[in-house]
């Protein structure tokens, strides 16, 4: 990995994906680019400067001139943040998707940033009450397990929430949700803690599962405020027009629970409230595929040492 200058011309580096490379190498003409994504992963729009001293012409050149990263042939390393085209100009705000803290979850372990996962029964009943931890031991068991709830819409008070975004701009209402994650550690599963199938795996073990509101387990459509109240009747971290939730459970895989093999391969170990813990860092990763709204769930698995 590495950076490419680019405070010269512009530069377009390109490179096929795994998938990409395994279909040229077949030869047998089976090989078309059919798709491509563009994505600003490296940008920091905090760079634009409209007091420079030296005119408007001088406002995003540090922008214009960051450092890109170079173009990767691993799949799950690139485009974390995709740049989406939308032809309509009158847009004052676009949808977002945000883990709702108001729900019954586990708030985030603030010395570490992240949500703790408990690998097993033991590990939950070491770590410290009150420390907000997500036993994954069981997608069905309720000692400790909470659901992650993601709620998308437009967070703003200057849009109407009396209404909801499936009513007013369908165009901005998610319906349908890819959820990405490391197959060898972590398995998806819903509301009632009924796992499902991935709906496919590629070659480096991270699983895509795409869930729809066909699935009320997962997708439900959010209810608008009430008018003339200030009650926030779907316990929203939203301020503004309401679109959909999602909601889902996980659940260690089998390597995961039983042992600590993977701990000790993809992790380290770490000490919470003066005892220690193998772990793993990973992430969940969660894209909206009608706008591209996403958002990535920080996760810390534990298991007692």
């Amino acid at each position: 990995m590495a950076f490419l200058d680019n405070s010269g011309d512009i530069i377009l580096d390109a490179v096929l994906t795994d998938t990409g490379r395994l279909r040229l190498a077949k030869g047998d003409g089976s090989f078309r680019i059919t798709q491509f994504a563009f994505g600003d992963d490296e940008i920091n729009y905090g760079l634009y400067n409209k007091n420079h001293p030296s005119g408007s012409a001088y406002y995003d050149l540090d922008i214009l001139q960051t450092p890109v990263l170079e173009a990767f042939t691993n799949n799950t390393s690139v485009l974390k943040y995709q740049l989406m085209s939308n032809n309509r100009n009158d847009l004052l705000f676009l949808p977002v998707l945000k883990v709702n803290t108001n729900q019954n979850m586990a708030p985030l372990y603030s010395t570490l940033g992240t949500y703790l996962l408990a690998s097993n029964t033991t590990t939950l009943s070491s770590l410290p009450t009150g420390s907000g931890v997500y036993d994954v031991s069981n997608a069905t068991s309720n000692n400790g397990q909470r659901f992650f709830y993601l709620d998308q819409g437009l967070d703003s008070s200057l849009t109407d929430s009396s209404v909801r975004l499936s009513d007013s701009d369908s165009t901005l209402n998610e319906t349908q949700y890819s959820i990405e994650l490391n197959s060898k550690l972590l398995k998806l599963a819903d509301s009632s803690g009924q796992l499902i199938s991935p709906t496919y795996t590629d070659d480096d073990g991270f699983s895509t599962y795409i869930v729809d509101n066909s699935l009320s387990n997962f997708v439900t459509q959010m209810a608008a405020q009430p008018v003339g109240t200030d009650s926030n009747t779907e316990n929203t971290i939203l301020t503004g027009t309401r679109g959909t939730r999602l909601t889902f459970r996980l659940q260690a895989s089998d390597q995961v629970r039983i042992n600590e093999s993977l701990f000790t391969i993809l992790g380290g170990q770490t000490t919470i409230d003066g005892d220690n813990y193998y772990y793993i860092d990973t992430n969940v990763f969660v894209r909206g595929l009608t706008t591209g709204v996403s958002t990535t769930v920080p996760l810390k698995i534990l298991q007692s040492v």
